[in-house]
């Protein structure tokens, strides 16, 4: 081969490899596109109320993008979530205790849900490039898992400070022990529990979604 042809050969090899990665970037694209668009749907039309608060199963598809693009792309689908429940706090779709923390503290309550729907996401992405090393199934259930506990962790810290007061007033519980028990049985209790057994048995349906997505890269 001369100099003439091997010029060829790496000028096709480089526009190979160029097509290859623009096409990776664009199956990225277009795949955190339909999986913020479920974000969307299932924030808004797939809430279950239960109690003071919903039910969601909007960290699922959460999860599956920090699994597939890492902790950047579940932040970003965890942004658009808490950016949607922002929403439904203004215009007081979200129930009574969420506008009541609107009217005491604007600015903290729609950091908190944008800040608590980015963390489980960063969070879950981060889980599973930990533990995927160890094993996959375990990185997946462990994502799947850290989502829900860092959504209602960073809301239940901020109600039991910054909204210390609603609290005590929407529970009539005192300070202290009480008040923790009280709030944990009245307003996490059993959201929490069913949005953490949700995203744990939806693990293998999880890990069938990211396995056929890979296969397409």
């Amino acid at each position: 081969m001369n100099t003439s042809d091997s010029s060829k050969a790496g000028t096709v090899a480089v526009h190979a490899e160029t097509a290859r990665r623009n096409g990776q970037r664009t199956q990225r694209m277009v795949t955190l596109a339909v999986l913020a668009a479920l974000v969307v749907v299932l924030a808004v039309a797939g809430a279950i109320p239960v109690g003071a608060f919903t039910i969601t199963l909007t960290l699922v598809p959460i999860v599956i993008g920090a699994i597939l693009y890492g902790w950047q792309g579940g932040a970003l689908l965890g942004a658009i979530f808490g950016v949607i429940v922002s929403i439904q706090v203004v215009t007081g779709a979200a129930g009574a205790f969420s506008t009541a923390m609107l009217e005491y503290g604007p600015l903290v309550t729609i950091v908190t849900c944008i800040v608590k729907g980015a963390a489980a996401g960063l969070l879950a992405g981060l889980f599973f490039n930990w533990f995927s090393r160890i094993n996959y199934y375990l990185g997946v259930i462990l994502a799947a898992v850290i989502a829900p506990v860092a959504n209602t962790g960073i809301f239940s810290i901020v109600c039991l400070t910054v909204f210390r007061g609603l609290v005590t007033d929407a529970l009539g519980a005192t300070a202290g022990s009480g008040l923790l028990m009280a709030f944990i049985a009245g307003f996490i209790g059993v959201n929490f529990v069913i949005e953490l057994t949700i995203n744990v048995i939806l693990a293998p349906v999880i890990m069938r979604i990211v396995k056929i997505a890979r296969k397409g890269k």
